[in-house]
């Protein structure tokens, strides 16, 4: 059986008993239904992953006595953070997972002249607790380290600014023929994808004008879903942990 990866922003140390958080502990208890005895792994964003073995185990109770650390590496050297304009439905929320997946850093949700969905206030705030929410679960589900971070929606103004400090900074246009195996290696980058039907002329012309390369991954024109997936995979296998 597969030992279940569980994340908790609390403090972990070896030889001590923990209770897991509510949503950690209601995961545990009400839909793995684990019992007393039964083992997990859980990290914090430390570095390290906890092997646990469960003392209590009720519905809205968990408690676990963690065994000693062990390092985790499959964190990337190549730091990504991706801006992402908001998407529709469920295409969002497979953006933030799979970016997850493909070891993105920090994942910013981005509003642009195109874009169909519009946030603000509580509405945001709930957004961007599901985001994180599925950044968790998809971080827990493929080993790694450390969960991105979902910071609040930003313009195209505010990102740009934001991004200033990447080695690389990169926007999706298929109508360039720039190429990731054209640039030198970047230690960071700053990855901007834009809504469904596009960046507009001036969004293009504004990231340019602020140190981003144009670039384009192949001939055909990818989803604002795909995109990423795609961009990420490329650039972890020229410059990260995926490949040589």
């Amino acid at each position: 059986m597969r030992i279940p990866r569980i994340y908790t922003d609390s403090p972990l140390s070896e030889g001590t008993h923990a209770d897991l958080d509510d949503n950690a502990a209601q995961h545990v208890g009400r839909v793995l239904r684990m019992q007393p005895g039964q083992e997990l792994s859980l990290f914090n964003g430390d570095g390290e992953d906890y092997p646990a073995t469960i003392t209590e185990a009720g519905k809205k109770r968990v408690e676990v006595l963690l065994g000693k650390p062990v390092a985790n590496l499959t964190e990337s050297p190549l730091r990504i953070t991706l801006g992402q304009t908001l998407s529709k439905g469920d295409r969002m929320d497979y953006a933030v997972q799979k970016a997850v997946e493909m070891g993105a850093t920090c994942i910013v949700p981005l509003t642009t002249e195109r874009c169909e969905v519009k946030l603000k206030g509580d509405r945001e705030d709930k957004r961007l607790r599901h985001w994180q929410s599925v950044a968790i679960s998809a971080a827990e589900q493929c080993g790694r380290a450390r969960v991105p971070e979902i910071l609040p929606v930003m313009t195209v103004e505010r990102w740009l600014e934001h991004s200033r400090n990447a080695d690389l900074r990169l926007v999706l246009h298929h109508r360039t023929e720039h190429s990731l195996e054209s640039m030198a290696k970047p230690s960071s980058i700053a990855l901007m994808i834009g809504p469904e039907g596009g960046l507009t002329a001036d969004e293009i012309a504004l990231a340019e004008k602020e140190g981003f390369l144009p670039v384009a991954l192949g001939p055909r024109v990818l989803r604002t879903e795909t995109a990423p997936v795609a961009a990420m995979a490329l650039c972890q296998w020229l410059w990260g942990d995926i490949g040589g």
